[in-house]
């Protein structure tokens, strides 16, 4: 006996006349409507991938989508305009803004939900500051979601002495979370850029790819310079005899 089920001209008279009921239609997952629709996708796209195209190409897909697939394009179509505007939300910094006391709320403590922000507090005239601003900037660049902000110390917080500067604060979502005060939490003049990036790592501040910390602890460091400076020392004084 013929399968009523299969699709075949014949069957398609006896449907029509009654003589055997519907096919019978079996229920589709999600994850075959996903699959229709990104073939139906890949077809009018002509090759080109589904995910490098934007919402206007997206929108002209849709156009020729047939109506059957219409609905999960749309549920598609969506969390496609979903994960692009979070992507977009999530770098919209990249840069290192000046702020001052005024500024300070709602810059810093108003950053918004899921907003890492990284302020530092510098002078001028101090060579470590200069220093930890050219490594901020290349740290903003690379991590775009998190906001760095600057501001010099006398227009930020009133009388804050030379010796605190340069002072990293560590903030999210309006909470501080660590602060480095002074030269010498960051090395002094030794502070290279992944020393930086591994410390705003630790905290969370920014979402880094590094596995271990790319040089012995700065506490080490300064030890070392530390001993070297008192041997030299005694060897001047050794010359002077």
């Amino acid at each position: 006996m013929q399968d009523p089920n299969a699709d075949t001209e014949w069957n398609d008279v006896l449907r029509a006349k009654g003589i055997i009921p519907e096919k019978e239609v079996s229920e589709l997952t999600e994850e075959d409507i996903i699959g229709m629709v990104e073939q139906t996708i890949d077809k009018k796209a002509q090759g080109r991938d589904y995910d490098e195209m934007d919402l206007d190409e997206l929108d002209d897909l849709e156009d020729d989508i047939n109506e059957d697939d219409e609905r999960a394009f749309e549920a598609y179509r969506r969390q496609r305009m979903t994960e692009m505007q979070a992507k977009e939300a999530a770098s919209r910094f990249g840069n290192v803004n000046e702020i001052t006391k005024a500024d300070w709320v709602q810059e810093v403590n108003k950053a918004g939900d899921g907003i890492w922000v990284v302020l530092n507090i510098y002078a001028p005239s101090v060579p470590e500051c200069k220093l930890m601003e050219q490594h901020l900037s290349n740290l903003a660049l690379k991590f775009p979601q998190t906001k760095f902000l600057k501001g010099i110390a006398s227009l930020c917080i009133p009388n804050y002495p030379d010796k605190n500067v340069p002072t990293i604060f560590v903030y999210f979502e309006g909470d501080m979370k660590k602060q480095w005060v002074g030269k010498h939490a960051f090395g002094g003049m030794n502070c290279k850029q992944d020393d930086l990036e591994w410390m705003l790592f630790q905290v969370g501040a920014v979402k880094s790819e590094m596995e271990e910390k790319p040089r012995k602890e700065i506490k080490d460091v300064l030890n070392s310079a530390i001993r070297q400076s008192n041997i030299n020392n005694d060897s001047d004084d050794d010359n002077d005899w």
